[in-house]
């Protein structure tokens, strides 16, 4: 089985696919900039405990596949992310901060989806064969 962390009372593989870009869709994740935030984005991830499985930096876009501890919540992490490598690379690169006058570098919102080693079918069929075969029950809450 892939690593899992465990903690004293917890075992957890939770992992998930993160999308933001740009305000306004600007590709300027070019050349310097584009290294830079990818510098900045690894630099958050480690010392936030979030394992980096695979990542992109496009020039108007991010694509983050991450694993994360439960106490964690993505919101929390994408707002770190978004924020500081937002500060950073506007102290910087100055001309990003005319760009963006507004100190807003990515746009507003982001898209996750969770992902992981097995499927809502495995999960269903799992809780499938504690239903009592006797039952006429046919809710989605079975009682054992």
């Amino acid at each position: 089985m892939e690593f899992q962390r465990s903690g004293g009372h917890t075992v957890s593989r939770l992992t998930a696919h993160i999308v933001w870009s740009t305000k306004y869709r600007y590709s300027v994740l070019e050349g310097d900039i584009k290294i830079r935030c990818r510098t900045i984005l690894i630099q958050i991830c480690e010392a936030e405990g979030v394992q980096i499985l695979k990542g992109v930096v496009s020039k108007n876009h991010i694509h983050m596949h991450v694993e994360y501890r439960p106490s964690q919540d993505l919101s929390t992490l994408v707002k770190l992310l978004k924020g500081r490598s937002s500060r950073k690379l506007q102290m910087e690169f100055p001309e990003l901060k005319k760009r963006y006058w507004g100190r807003h570098f990515w746009a507003i919102g982001f898209g996750c989806w969770s992902t992981g080693n097995i499927t809502d079918e495995m999960v269903n069929e799992y809780l499938e064969h504690h239903r009592n075969p006797d039952s006429n029950d046919n809710t989605n809450f079975i009682v054992e």
